[in-house]
């Protein structure tokens, strides 16, 4: 099992089924709190579930070895290329569907933030941070 990989979709899909601009980054080092020397670790499980998921959704979906979120579980994060990005902690090995969908909203947000509603209560509980764009100013009035 090579997890290593990225993946993209190479069948063709309409924009709102995908999330063009989106990345997701899964960090397949996390450990489970119960069983520190599981192997395979339950960030690889869910690593390999976001990848297979995202290849045939049209997600992209890139493995990474630590996002030092170790304190909050599981974790991945999401750049957008235009709009914010995101960190999340506390995802189950089942959460790759929940992964794919917050892409899709996120690459479909007109502002450039994940909208609340729709959002799966996996993204919603574990919201760790929400970053600027590199280019971001605050407006101030």
């Amino acid at each position: 099992m090579d997890i290593t990989a990225t993946s993209t979709s190479q069948t063709e899909k309409t924009d709102r089924d995908t999330a063009p601009g989106v990345v997701v980054f899964v960090c397949r080092s996390c450990r489970s709190e119960a069983e520190p020397n599981a192997d395979p670790r339950p960030g690889a499980l869910l690593t390999e579930a976001a990848l297979a998921l995202g290849a045939s959704e049209g997600v992209t979906v890139r493995s990474v070895n630590c996002l030092a979120n170790c304190k909050r579980g599981l974790s991945a994060a999401m750049r957008s290329a235009d709009g914010w990005s995101y960190m999340f902690g506390g995802l189950t090995e089942n959460d790759a569907a929940d992964l794919t969908t917050g892409a899709r909203l996120l690459a479909a947000a007109p502002d450039g933030l994940m909208p609340w509603r729709g959002r799966p209560d996996s993204l919603k509980r574990g919201l760790v941070s929400r970053i600027p764009p590199l280019h971001f100013t605050e407006e101030t009035s």
